[in-house]
């Protein structure tokens, strides 16, 4: 699951800790209602762990916050508007973010690593309440796709996506559910 809205939608928040917005906790807590999990996960970030921290105490569940589910490091862009930096730089970040990470910031690659590595720890039914990048690094990990076809899906804030997948060599995934 996606985080709900943090009170200042639209900057590069990554390793930022904005708190999240009530209704936008509430709406993450009225959507897990209907998923099937024994534990939650999630980023230490306010906006993912606050949510988090309602839904298991509503399923009474047991709740691990796990720093590899944190957003993108965008270094120096943190917290800012993207349209307020130059755009030639963040233009060749979101074309090559392996080649143009943002400035003292982290790689596409990076994060691909961290989640990869959150993910061979998965071993029951677990909510994770993360964050779009890592969301997207899951699915290149699991399923395959490449940085394009991950940044097309749709993540609105929110959004839960169901995926199935088993550990080993070469783990497969199955996208059961996609909720916005």
């Amino acid at each position: 699951m996606r985080h709900g809205a943090p009170q200042t939608p639209g900057l590069l928040l990554g390793h930022t800790d904005m708190p999240p917005d009530r209704a936008a906790m509430q709406l993450c807590i009225d959507r897990s209602r209907a998923l099937a999990f024994d534990c939650l996960t999630s980023s230490g970030l306010s906006r993912a762990s606050a949510p988090a921290t309602l839904i298991a105490t509503d399923r009474q569940a047991a709740h691990r916050i796990d720093p590899r589910w944190r957003e993108l490091n965008f270094g120096e862009w943190e917290g800012m508007d993207p349209t307020t930096l130059p755009a030639g730089d963040t233009a060749r970040f979101w074309s090559s973010p392996d080649d143009y990470p943002p400035p003292g910031g982290e790689s596409w690659s990076g994060l691909c690593h961290r989640v990869s590595a959150a993910l061979g720890d998965v071993g029951e039914p677990t909510l994770i309440l993360t964050h779009a990048g890592p969301i997207r690094a899951a699915l290149t990990a699991l399923c395959g796709l490449n940085y394009q076809q991950a940044w097309a899906i749709d993540l609105p804030y929110s959004a839960v996506l169901t995926l199935r997948f088993w550990p080993g060599d070469n783990p497969g995934a199955q996208i059961t559910g996609l909720v916005t």
